[in-house]
């Protein structure tokens, strides 16, 4: 057995360096087995559900979150926009939401304010025609592109698709089909999850 001080500094040098290479070679190998425990990309693009918080809104204010890649807006209506959705239904392609009803109205919503509680719609902000975004036109009255007896809603500038308070297409326009409102459920006076509406 050599008792050379060099030899064993080498030894040294050699195991602390194959040491370092195979921890590095064991947290490379790890890496992936640990990463598979967080969501894909896929998982999430296919929609977990998500909370809004609503406390604070201040009537005709609207809110966005996003939900499976969509926007979808939760707005505070007035007291006086309530009592409107009731008065335009002659006015409305599918007033009752009853077109494509399973896909774009839960049972819960099926209803004048398309809305489990009439303060609050949630709907997804997109138009039914070509997947545009509508713009934000809750003044009543005559404006740019609307009519002189417009309630207030949303319109799509693209090709002028208009929506009420409850995202109802008014009649004679491109949009098929009401905006779509989301599964969803209230946690609290001021939590709304969107995307999941089963109670445990």
């Amino acid at each position: 057995m050599s008792n050379d001080p060099s030899m064993d500094n080498d030894r040294r040098k050699w195991l602390i360096a194959t040491s370092a290479v195979g921890g590095v070679g064991a947290a490379a190998a790890i890496y992936p087995f640990v990463a598979s425990f967080e969501p894909s990309e896929r998982a999430k693009a296919a929609g977990a559900a998500v909370e809004i918080d609503i406390s604070g809104m201040k009537p005709d204010e609207m809110r966005m979150v996003e939900w499976r890649g969509k926007p979808v807006w939760v707005v505070r209506r007035t007291p006086e926009q309530v009592a409107e959705l009731s008065k335009i239904d002659s006015e409305l392609a599918d007033p009752d939401s009853l077109r494509n009803q399973a896909e774009l109205t839960p049972s819960y919503a099926q209803n004048q304010w398309r809305s489990i509680n009439p303060e609050y719609l949630v709907v997804v902000g997109i138009c039914t025609h070509l997947g545009c975004s509508p713009s934000a036109k809750f003044e009543a009255g005559a404006q740019p592109s609307l009519p002189n007896t417009w309630p207030g809603g949303f319109l799509c500038p693209c090709h002028g698709s208009t929506f009420d308070l409850a995202g109802r297409v008014f009649k004679n326009k491109p949009a098929p089909d009401n905006m779509e409102v989301p599964p969803h459920m209230y946690l609290s006076d001021t939590k709304i999850v969107i995307g999941d509406d089963k109670k445990a």
